[in-house]
């Protein structure tokens, strides 16, 4: 199945050193650059439409991230880097492409390779613009707003927790149902919210059956742990890549990094999938039966993603950068789809407000 491009959007299959994959593009070749980070079980397709309306002075650049739909498939993700691998992709895709600095813009798990780039490489940015992100924590396995792990090993994080049911789902082909685990379902249940179901659902669930599935793709491998839920991260996959054990010390590397680019956090108010209780998250689903023997409350507390984000920001603001905050009403995981006016009108302001002379 196959689903044409927006208009004015296009699609160039770019060989870079480290990395064959299907890039999106909008704009003029000599436009300011902008990034665009994809999410899990997404690809460049979810971006298409903010792409589609960029100002004509930008160039837009979506890549499919290596593990996603048009990236090579023998490139696999080394999760002990934990986003190390899409930071060094990301700036070799944009080197090949002769852009030495420019706005970055990520999605929860593309909000994570932005934490990264600003503590990698901080010097090629203009901007960043966390588009519901990831805590810089990454996903599961941590108490507080400190990122303080929930037990030793970080169990309950990577991705030996990857519901089995919808990967099974997306192996079959399950496009249509919406059942609890089908990825329409999922998608309709944690990430649209509210009910509200985009116009291009079919174009953005088909990026879902295009993920690379398998033990060094996704959901990863994963490890048995003493400690509930039993399960702690493996070596392989973004999933993998996400746990808070690969992430040990990136706030700290964050806060001393310099420049410090502007930072834009926009974030749909009802994010079920990013949030204090977030719907995944095993401290919040660990109470109600669907994994035996929670510990309780104070033993496995919900992640606090949100206190985590908002900590480190103030904190980034203290030591001289800046930060806006936007939350946007009865919006759910991807404002930039479910409220594009909204999430367009403070990433435009963002990106004009930092061109640095370009």
């Amino acid at each position: 199945m196959s689903f044409e491009l927006i208009e004015g959007v296009r699609a160039e299959q770019v060989a870079h050193p480290r990395l064959s994959t299907r890039v999106l593009l909008s704009g003029p070749e000599d436009g300011i650059p902008v990034l665009f980070i994809h999410g899990n079980f997404s690809s460049a397709t979810w971006w298409e439409e903010t792409l589609a309306t960029l100002p004509e002075r930008y160039v837009g650049i979506a890549p499919d991230q290596r593990g996603y739909h048009g990236a090579d498939p023998d490139a696999k993700i080394d999760a002990t880097r934990g986003m190390g691998d899409f930071v060094d992709d990301s700036l070799a895709l944009m080197d090949h492409l002769g852009h030495a600095r420019f706005h970055i813009v990520g999605n929860s798990l593309g909000g994570l390779v932005v934490w990264w780039m600003m503590a990698d490489a901080p010097e090629r940015l203009l901007s960043a613009t966390l588009a519901g992100p990831g805590s810089p924590f990454g996903f599961g396995g941590t108490r507080d707003a400190m990122g303080t792990p929930t037990t030793p090993d970080f169990a309950g994080s990577g991705g030996g927790l990857i519901n089995p049911d919808l990967v099974r789902s997306i192996r079959e082909g399950d496009r249509e149902s919406i059942s609890d685990f089908s990825p329409r379902g999922i998608m309709r249940r944690l990430v649209w919210s509210g009910g509200q179901i985009p116009k291009r659902e079919d174009a953005l669930i088909d990026a879902m059956f295009r993920v690379h599935i398998g033990d060094r793709e996704l959901p990863g491998d994963f490890e048995t742990s003493p400690h509930w839920p039993y399960v702690r991260p493996g070596k392989w996959g973004a999933t993998n890549a996400m746990s808070p054990q690969y992430a040990v010390g990136l706030d700290d590397r964050i806060l001393a990094a310099e420049p410090r680019p502007a930072v834009l956090w926009s974030y749909g108010a009802d994010d079920l999938a990013v949030s204090n209780t977030a719907a995944s998250d095993p401290g919040t689903w660990g109470p109600t039966g669907r994994l035996p023997g929670y510990p309780g409350p104070e033993a496995y507390p919900p992640q606090p993603m949100m206190d985590q984000i908002r900590r480190l920001l103030t904190s980034y603001e203290a030591r001289g950068g800046f930060y806006r905050e936007v939350a946007i009403e009865d919006s759910g995981h991807v404002p930039f789809i479910t409220h594009p006016e909204e999430f367009n009108r403070a990433f435009h302001a963002h990106l004009d407000q930092n061109n640095d002379g370009e």
